[in-house]
């Protein structure tokens, strides 16, 4: 999986790949506005991985 190749990263590391999947979302919608998206689901895959990365963030954060 995907979020298992962020285990033992620090929150730095984190916040950088959520800063590179973002960039990648706006890339993404600006694809599929102007007809060149032929992988319309690594919306959903991107989205999915923000959002374990930001549980991941999270977590490292209470527990310190």
């Amino acid at each position: 999986m995907a979020s298992e190749q962020y285990k033992g990263k620090s929150v730095e590391e984190l916040q950088g790949a959520v800063a590179d999947l973002k960039k990648e979302l706006f890339n993404l919608r600006f694809q599929k506005a102007s007809g060149e998206l032929n992988n319309t689901s690594r919306f959903r895959v991107a989205r999915r991985e923000v959002a374990r990365l930001m549980t991941q963030i999270r977590e490292l954060k209470n527990a310190a």
